[in-house]
């Protein structure tokens, strides 16, 4: 089963944001992807032809975000 957890690598080191449910000496086979921000993932989906500085601040314009119901 695939896990997805988000690390920062300094020093040398991969720190891991949270602990993983693994049992101790368990083998596990590591793939690393370069985290990209939400607007860059999004780019192309809606077929816009603009300026991408446009598109990442509409994405990132809390007036836009997700609003809760009541």
């Amino acid at each position: 089963m695939p896990i997805e957890i988000e690390a920062t690598y300094k020093d040398g080191v991969l720190k891991l944001e949270e602990p993983l449910p693994l049992e101790n000496r368990q083998r596990v086979k590591v793939s690393i992807h370069e985290a990209i921000s939400r607007a860059q993932a999004s780019y192309g989906l809606i077929g816009w032809t603009g300026d991408p500085e446009v598109v990442r601040r509409i994405a990132l314009d809390p007036d836009f975000s997700v609003q809760e119901s009541p």
